[in-house]
Formats: C-alpha cells, structure tokens, sequence
C-alpha cells in the first residue's frame, strides 16, 4: 500500500521506517528541511537503538522517501497524522497547532476512499471535529484514530510487534471501512496474534491518556511509599518486590526513584486534567494533581538527600550527575528530572558535571549554564558526590573501587535505586538510595 507519514518526529520517522519494513511505499513529510535532509540519506536526527539501520536498510529498498512537499501525500491510501502535542505555554492543555495545521495542510490531498489516520496523542474530541472537516472537503474520506503505545528505546519493536491495536472509527464498528483498511496496513503484525480493538473516536483518543495516567500514578504511587519508608526506616525496594507479587498489582513500574519525565507521561496527564475540566469533569480526575505533586516533589528530594550527603551544605562542592536523559536508551531531555536536579544543585551553590552516553547535545541546547563532560572518568574525577540519576546500564555496573579511585570523597546517591547498596557500602562508599535505609 501508498502510506504519507506527516510529521517526522520521534513518532512519525519510526512509523515511516517501520511501515516500509512491513513491504508499504511510504512517503515521510515534515516541514522541517535540516529533519528531512538528515532523515534521506539514512541519519536519525534523535537517539533510538536500531532506527538508522532500519532507515539506511528500507531506503535501500526503494519504498521509503522523505520530503518537505505535502503533495506528495497524494496518492497514498493511508495518511498517518504523527505531528506532536506538546503543553501550552503557561497552561496544562495540549497544544493542537500541530495538528491542526497537518490536517489543513493534509486534506485536499486526500481522495475518495482514503483513510485519515491520527496517531498523535490528542484531547478527546479532537477526532470528531477533524472528521467534520475532512468530510467538507472529500466526503467518500474515512478519518480513523490509531493511538501510538511507544517506548523510547524500544519503539521500532513496539511498531512491528505491538501488544495491541485501537481503531477508533465514526461508528465504532468492527466492518467500517477504515478498520478494514487498517488491517491490510498491519496485516502482519495482526498475523502474529496481536489484539485489535475496534471503538468509537473517544474511547480510542482516551486509551493513550488513561494509560499515561495510570502509569503515572503507579509511579507517584511507589514514589509515595518511598517517602513513608524514609520516614518508617523501611526499604521501599523490597516492599515493591513484595506487593508486586500480587497479580493484580504486579511489579511493573513499581521502581520508586526521581520520578518521570520525557515529552509525553507529564504534559499528557495534565492535558487529560484540562480537558477533563472543559468536559465539566475535572473533580473525576483531580487525583492526578497529587499524582504530578508527587513526582515533581521527587526532585526537591534529590536536591534534599545530595545537602545531607555533603555535610550540610552544597556550596562549592563538585557533584558528578550521571545522566541527562529522562530514560536510558534515549536522547530525549524534555522534562528531565536529572536536568531539572542538575540545575538545582548548581543555583544553591554546588559546582555539578553532568554526563551522558546519548543526550549531551540536547541536555546543552536546553540548560547551556551547566557543565556537560562527555567522558565519565573525567565527570567523576573529584567529585565530592556522586548522583546515578538516569539508569544506563554503564553506570548500572560501576565498580565503586574503580570509581573510588577517581573521586574526592566517596558519596553516592542512586536516584534511581539500581544500584547493590551492600556492594557500595563494602567498597567504602555512603550509599543513599530513595525510601531505603541509610545502613
């Protein structure tokens, strides 16, 4: 099948990369030209494992071609709509100018009998009125919402083998034409076994929001715990393993740490607030303003516990912070707790170096007053403590007498709780962890 992929962001270039893997001619429209120039010969203009030999191996192939003209849409049976949404300045709500503006730009192009499809994370009733519009403009067009449940780090085999499939169509039925449509795009995932549901707009545009959410709040939620167990002498650690046992609460996303972040779990649970308050609903999910306290008060904490391993006082002390990126395997700083930590610690007086394998770029466009070292020996050498704040496997297996070696004093502070505190402990090492015992 002839797929257009408008918008070559995260979403939309692995989309682009993973439907032409599947056997579809697909065109990849964005327009940003340094985005698409980089995209055409091969190159990924953002961190993800695999994407770029995935890109160099179907462009090979011929089906995969990236431009800034949105004629080129033209032709193509399905349209993939995969431009962000990110928060509005000064407000919780999404920002829908993105989509807005690929749906005007997209929609003459549309012919009869094509399909419209929305990927991008949208407050409920989005689809509804973009369906209105596309159907002014070519009435025999279907529009379809086909949520996205990436991971960063893992999103070409959450492309090609998701867990699930949600079509939201105009009647929510299993035969409309654009379900059918988007079964031949998916066929071969589909012929894997994986779950397809067919539902109206709205339930389809609320799975994505109310996944998020729920995420969320499992994590604020051992987050909490974690504060009770700082304050009880308990290990939050081992109360997760414990209560992850039972099926119905299961162990996922129970690691407590230094909170979420990324470009989608916090500025999706307060669009999903905002909405909920233009819907006259905002009391049913009120609970996810305690939820965002939370996870946002993890970082405070952070600042909190470095003072206490330093003595009292950050004031000249040189902090290494390993880490940048919101999650390992990523180059995506957007609302990172590491960062936001980072530049705390620097404006109450601390000297802090902040390393990465991946995001160093990106962490210096967003907060150029701090110090990025690329090399990690030379980020920890004297350090008076250290900070694991994003979990790359490399800092994971540290050996604490190796870094001893480099360091002034030997204080750690495993934000993400991933490290073995007895192994550090032995090596000579205070060790503080989140919501676990001191010693």
């Amino acid at each position: 099948m002839r797929i257009s992929v408008i918008g070559c962001g995260y979403l939309g270039a692995v989309h682009a990369a993973s439907m032409a893997k599947l056997g579809h001619e697909v065109v990849g429209i964005d327009v940003d030209d340094a985005k698409i120039a980089d995209l055409a010969r091969g190159k990924a203009p953002f961190f993800e494992p695999g994407l770029e030999q995935l890109l160099l191996e179907v462009q090979a192939t011929g089906r995969l071609t990236f431009t800034t003209d949105i004629s080129a849409a033209k032709g193509s049976k399905a349209h993939f709509i995969c431009v962000g949404t990110p928060q509005k300045k000064g407000e919780n709500a999404a920002d829908m100018r993105y989509v807005d503006a690929a749906a005007a730009a997209l929609l003459p192009y549309v012919a009869a009998g094509d399909v419209v499809v929305g990927k991008s994370t949208v407050p409920v009733g989005t689809a509804a009125r973009l369906a209105d519009l596309l159907h002014e403009l070519q009435p025999q067009a279907h529009l379809a919402w086909n949520p996205e449940f990436l991971r960063e780090g893992h999103a070409i085999k959450d492309t090609l083998h998701p867990d699930r499939f949600v079509y939201g169509v105009e009647d929510g039925n299993d035969d409309h034409p654009a379900a059918a449509l988007l079964d031949e795009v998916y066929a071969a995932p589909l012929s894997e076994g994986t779950s397809r549901i067919v539902t109206d707009y709205a339930t389809a545009e609320l799975v994505k929001t109310a996944a998020n959410s729920f995420l969320a709040t499992k994590i604020s939620f051992i987050n909490a715990m974690a504060e009770v167990c700082e304050a009880a002498g308990a290990d939050v650690t081992l109360l997760a393993d414990s209560i992850g046992l039972d099926d119905r609460i299961g162990r996922k996303f129970l690691n407590a740490g230094i909170g979420f972040g990324g470009g989608c779990l916090p500025k999706d649970i307060r669009a999903f607030m905002a909405r909920a308050g233009e819907l006259g609903a905002d009391q049913a999910l009120s609970f996810l303003r305690e939820v965002d306290a939370i996870n946002m008060r993890r970082r405070t904490r952070v600042v909190e516990l470095t003072r206490e391993l330093c003595e009292g006082s950050l004031l000249g002390k040189r902090v290494a912070v390993l880490g940048a990126a919101f999650k390992p395997e990523s180059d995506d700083v957007r609302d990172s707790p590491a960062l936001s930590v980072a530049a705390q610690l620097q404006l109450q007086g601390a000297v802090v170096s902040v390393t990465d394998p991946q995001a160093l770029g990106n962490a210096a466009r967003r907060f150029p007053e701090l110090n990025f070292e690329p090399d990690t020996d030379r980020c920890l050498s004297k350090a008076d403590a250290v900070l694991l704040l994003t979990e790359w496997r490399e800092y994971r297996e540290l050996d604490p007498h190796a870094v001893a070696d480099l360091v002034s004093t030997c204080r750690i502070l495993d934000g993400r709780n991933v490290l073995d505190p007895a192994k550090w402990r032995d090596a000579g090492w205070s060790y503080r962890g989140l919501g676990r015992p001191q010693a």
